[in-house]
């Protein structure tokens, strides 16, 4: 990291520091599709849980690889840091049944809140 980076970075940590306590931060992450991206967002949460966030959440992709690696993200989020965890739902394109099959995991993991989102259809889908 150049002196320049470092210093910026001083900087904005001096910054959020002087007004933590004072305004309401939270942070969204995706679900990492390699180890090497999974230890990146757990040190990025690491290093983001001092500003005491109300709340991360993880974005939730139309596909079910995704979707599972989101349910396991937040889990270990909640798991590992008591951090405040809400993962995003992407209703379009799912039952009621799978909706509350979902929700009710969440729950049954301690999992309070959820981002729900309309979202964009998959690609192939005839709804309109």
């Amino acid at each position: 990291m150049s002196f320049f980076h470092a210093s910026q970075r001083d900087a904005l940590n001096q910054s959020l520091a002087e007004v933590q306590g004072q305004i309401n931060v939270s942070f969204e992450f995706f679900p990492p599709r390699t180890s090497e991206m999974e230890q990146t967002l757990w040190n990025s949460i690491d290093r983001l849980s001092s500003l005491k966030p109300k709340f991360v959440s993880v974005t939730y992709g139309a596909n079910s690889g995704e979707r599972d690696r989101t349910h396991s993200i937040i889990k270990g989020i909640k798991d590992r840091t008591g951090l405040e965890a809400a993962p995003h739902l992407t209703c379009i394109d799912a039952t009621p049944d799978e909706l509350r099959t979902i929700a009710r995991d969440y729950w049954n993991n301690g999992i309070r809140h959820i981002v729900a989102l309309r979202g964009d259809l998959p690609p192939g889908s005839g709804k309109p």
